[in-house]
């Protein structure tokens, strides 16, 4: 097939697309290479999809509807996987245009794309932080996530919600999925992962918000890929079962669904930070804080529609995925430390 990956020179997105490429896909890749994190680590993830003659990137922005149209038309994609977004909750707390831009109007674009060039099958990026006020665990796609609680989120839910319009009005199949805390190789330097590993190889302390009573469904970055292309293999069909009277989130009758996508296996966050010190040989020095404005205590994937439709099966344990992210930050340093 011929796949547009949006988002290539992101973290999943170059898993993503080294999974695609590998199996003999055809890739485009888009990527606008900002500056939320250092540009250099982004052009060296693209630096790993250059060996794959099926691989072509184009520097373009999303919230470009003209030339993402004109990319749609020239290279008649068959399915359309779309990572591409201002990602980061505290961000979203201080630049909120930002992320208007970029995940709505550039998500409207995308859909519009689709429309417009008959794709076969949007899957788009949602995230667990759509979850939101909700206490009940573990998350399911099943309850309703009405009440975020950070800008970011609203936008991840808006695009469920404009992805089922679009399923509804035009047939076009859109899955979502509700990734949970993605760490391994080629990680974002804002994420937990690379700021406690950095600061404890400087001897720096860490910041460890709500005193360390926070869980997360930590889930290796491989696992993470490997559903997406899964869930891209599998168009979303209509929900025979679907009851308008009691309707299901989840899925409709229109060619729609949201899955969650995760390890199934929450994490205490110190636990997390004890994996690091063991992978690194050195101890963390702490410094307890407060919850952070936007943030949740625990987040924990409910992943059986996953599992049942696609075959999803995360497999990579918490000790063996830090053990590969430390190998790769320390084998990385010149750029890690440029990137911090």
């Amino acid at each position: 097939m011929k796949i547009l990956v949006t988002g290539a020179a992101g973290f999943i997105g170059l898993h993503v697309a080294r999974r695609l490429l590998a199996r003999g896909d055809e890739v485009v890749g888009i990527d606008n290479l900002n500056d939320y994190y250092d540009p250099r680590l982004k052009l060296a993830r693209l630096d790993c999809l250059k060996p794959f003659d099926n691989f072509r990137f184009v520097r373009m922005d999303v919230s470009d509807s003209a030339a993402l149209g004109e990319l749609c038309a020239a290279e008649r994609f068959n399915r359309v996987i779309h990572l591409a977004a201002q990602a980061g909750v505290r961000y979203s707390l201080t630049n909120p245009q930002v992320y208007i831009q970029s995940n709505l109007v550039g998500f409207a674009n995308v859909l519009e794309a689709c429309r417009q060039h008959d794709i076969e099958h949007l899957v788009y990026a949602s995230s667990s932080s759509v979850y939101g006020a909700n206490t009940r665990m573990p998350f399911s796609v099943h309850d309703e996530v009405n009440h975020p609680v950070s800008l970011y989120a609203a936008t991840k839910k808006s695009n469920e919600l404009m992805a089922h319009s679009y399923s509804h009005l035009f047939g076009l199949p859109t899955t979502g999925l509700r990734y949970f805390t993605v760490y391994g190789p080629w990680g974002r330097p804002d994420m937990s992962p690379w700021l406690f590993t950095s600061a404890i190889l400087q001897g720096r302390p860490i910041n460890v918000f709500n005193h360390g009573k926070m869980q997360r469904d930590f889930t290796y970055v491989e696992d993470i890929a490997e559903g997406t292309v899964k869930a891209m293999d599998r168009i979303a069909a209509p929900n025979p079962q679907f009851d308008s009277d009691h309707p299901d989130p989840g899925s409709s009758r229109a060619p729609y669904r949201v899955y969650n996508i995760g390890n199934h296996q929450p994490v205490e966050l110190l636990t997390f930070i004890e994996t690091i010190e063991k992978a690194l040989g050195r101890e963390a020095q702490k410094n307890f804080l407060p919850m952070q404005a936007g943030d949740v205590p625990a987040t924990y994937a409910d992943v059986e529609d996953l599992r049942r439709d696609v075959g999803f099966e995360p497999k990579t344990p918490l000790s063996e995925g830090i053990a590969q992210w430390a190998t790769w930050f320390r084998e990385h340093a010149q750029l890690t430390q440029q990137s911090a």
